[in-house]
């Protein structure tokens, strides 16, 4: 079966320090397997630092992954303002690549009232720009548009299955707990193995070999999410969710969002080590 690891979204609030390497420390103490370095605001990490960091990640072996800048609109209007999302992107993966990083999540783009299709074009338009900058780097840090907890947010499930099977080195960030919200359904073990069946379908086996998944408990309404909650406030399916992943042997990393953080993501962890494989 492929090994899939849980952790924690930034650093664990029983962290000793708030730094991105005490963080990483504090995932291994836990028993953990990864690490989401959060850049939600700004990219603010040094070279030396990102060194420590990628020192202490293969020392401690927690696999990390890092989420851009949430200031990022590939459709935006203003040509200055894809520019500086470009960059910010760029920057995100650049760091995360120095840090040992495998992938960088990102909220690409909102609808700005274009039709869909046309904001397919335009993001698939810009983010080529960036995959081309990165390829001339050398990296091997992977880009993964996150399936988006609102409708005004492109990134349905479709969308970023497309932007996957188009473009070289890009996957899917798989966030469960945004399409629930996004869709108010696909909270069931049937919903959920339907997904996973759907990302085979387009992407191969290989994509359910490693995946990149957020996973919280999330309040919504009629415009999709609202705000992140723990898992038990919630009314995600995370059982079923689990079952899923473990009878599709699903491999990669399951980042926590809850508040709560590494209480959230052990249990997770717990709860999917305590469920035995059934036939998909």
């Amino acid at each position: 079966m492929a090994r899939l690891l849980f952790g924690t979204a930034g650093t664990p609030h029983s962290a000793e320090t708030e730094s991105t390497v005490g963080g990483i420390e504090r995932v291994s103490e836990l028993g953990l397997g990864c690490m989401e370095i959060e850049f939600v605001q700004r990219v603010q990490m040094s070279e030396a630092t990102a060194l420590k960091v990628a020192e202490c990640a293969a020392r401690t072996g927690i696999k990390l992954t890092v989420h851009a800048p949430y200031y990022i609109n590939l459709n935006a209007r203003e040509p200055e303002k894809v520019r500086a999302s470009q960059a910010r992107l760029l920057k995100a993966a650049r760091v995360g690549a120095v840090c040992g990083a495998s992938s960088v999540a990102v909220h690409v783009a909102f609808y700005m009232g274009d039709p869909p299709e046309r904001t397919y074009d335009t993001v698939k338009r810009h983010l080529v720009e960036v995959l081309e900058e990165l390829e001339a780097d050398g990296s091997q840090v992977w880009v993964r548009p996150e399936l988006m907890g609102k409708p005004s947010q492109f990134g349905d499930l479709e969308e970023i299955l497309g932007l996957s099977v188009e473009l070289e080195r890009v996957a899917p960030c798989i966030d469960f707990a945004h399409y629930h919200a996004r869709t108010g359904g696909h909270n069931s073990y049937r919903e959920f193995t339907a997904m996973l069946a759907r990302i085979e379908e387009r992407l191969g086996r290989a994509a359910l070999e490693d995946m990149h998944i957020h996973v919280a408990g999330i309040a919504y309404g009629p415009r999709g999410e609202r705000k992140h909650l723990d898992l038990e406030e919630s009314d995600l399916a995370y059982v079923e969710l689990m079952q899923a992943l473990r009878d599709y042997d699903v491999g990669g990393v399951v980042v926590c969002e809850s508040p709560n953080l590494e209480e959230d993501a052990l249990l997770l962890q717990k709860t999917y080590l305590g469920l035995t494989h059934h036939a998909a």
